[in-house]
Order: structure tokens, then sequence, then C-alpha cells
């Protein structure tokens, strides 16, 4: 299954009509479903080998968390209803009261470092819409790692329009990570293994 729209509203009040839709929808195994631009899109879970760097990622940024917060990676759903949006990012850090509630929608105000794995499927959205998204959010970290390009981006500073501190590396190198984490991330192991050929 390729991403695919499956809803779409942009009147006053839609977004919370999307929520609902999006906790009905039957996701298939092996999918997430994520509100972008006003449309529920469902997407494939990452190749085999992101599990590998997500857990690379985890184990550094683990010892440099900031007090009482928790990084974690897998199917959260963070919303943002200011701007109309839900995301299930990759990697996310949070404090850990942000989980103590009985639904299923958290917080996306309180994230505190986010972290997204480029696919060709949502690799534009990675790259522009969350970009802006977690930035007005006040969101003081957001990592791209862009799967295809083999590049790391830290976001920082947030601000109204997204972000106004970047700084990329090519996969292989450290990149340095601000705070509230004050570390350098080694990026060797990100690479894409011999054979895998996306662009």
């Amino acid at each position: 299954m390729a991403e695919r729209p499956t809803a779409s509203g942009t009147e006053l009040g839609d977004f919370e009509e999307l929520l609902d839709l999006l906790d009905e929808l039957d996701v298939p195994d092996g999918y997430k479903a994520e509100i972008v631009k006003g449309n529920i899109v469902v997407s494939p879970w990452s190749k085999g080998y992101y599990l590998d760097v997500m857990e690379l990622l985890c184990e550094q940024l683990r010892q440099h968390l900031p007090e009482e917060h928790r990084i974690s990676y897998g199917p959260f759903l963070y919303v943002f209803p200011g701007v109309e949006r839900a995301y299930g990012p990759d990697i996310h850090v949070a404090h850990r009261s942000v989980s103590r509630i009985t639904g299923n929608h958290l917080d996306g105000e309180a994230l505190s470092f986010v972290a997204e794995l480029t696919s060709s499927s949502t690799r534009n959205d990675d790259l522009t819409d969350k970009v802006e998204t977690y930035g007005r959010a006040g969101v003081p970290v957001y990592l791209l790692l862009d799967m295809q390009e083999e590049q790391a981006t830290v976001f920082s500073m947030p601000s109204a329009k997204g972000y106004e501190a970047r700084c990329s590396k090519p996969f292989g190198e450290k990149l340095p990570i601000p705070q509230p984490f004050d570390c350098v991330l080694d990026t060797s192991g990100f690479q894409r293994p011999p054979g895998d050929t996306e662009a």
C-alpha cells in the first residue's frame, strides 16, 4: 500500500472529526496513520534497518535526557490542534507525565525532541510540514535523518516560522545536538546496508 490520503477537510471543526475518524480507522499491521495538511495519511513503517538506526540514536541520547524525560520510538500520536496536525514521530522525547492519560492523543507541545527518518513516501512532509509544525509548537530539537540522501540535519531555536537554526552532516560524521541535550551524535551506522538502492 502506498501513502494515500483517505479523508480530508479544511473547515473549522473538521480536525476533531479527523481525529475521531483516525481512531476508528483499521490501520493494517506495518502501517501508521497521521493527519497531515487536512488529510489522514497512511504510510508503511520503515525498512528493517531503520530499527537499527533508531536504536543507535536512542542509546546515544538516553544518557543526555532532561530529568524525568523518556525517549521512545513507535506508534504514539502527538496532536497539534493549533495547526490541525497529528503525527506519529519515529522517535520522541517528552516528560513522563505526558503519557499519564487514558486517551491516545498525546500533547505535541510537550515534546522536547523528535526525530523523523525519511522514506520516499514521507520525505517531503518530513522536510517541510513537520519542520514548520514542530518549530511552531516549540519543540526544542527536531532531528531529520534523510535516509535517501544519507544526511542528518538538526533543527533548533523554534519560532513561529519553524526553526531559526539548522546544522547538517553526512552520515558517518558527528552532529552536535543542542540544549536541552547538549551532546554529540555519532551517525556512524546510519547508512543504508549494501544492496539497498532506494534513492
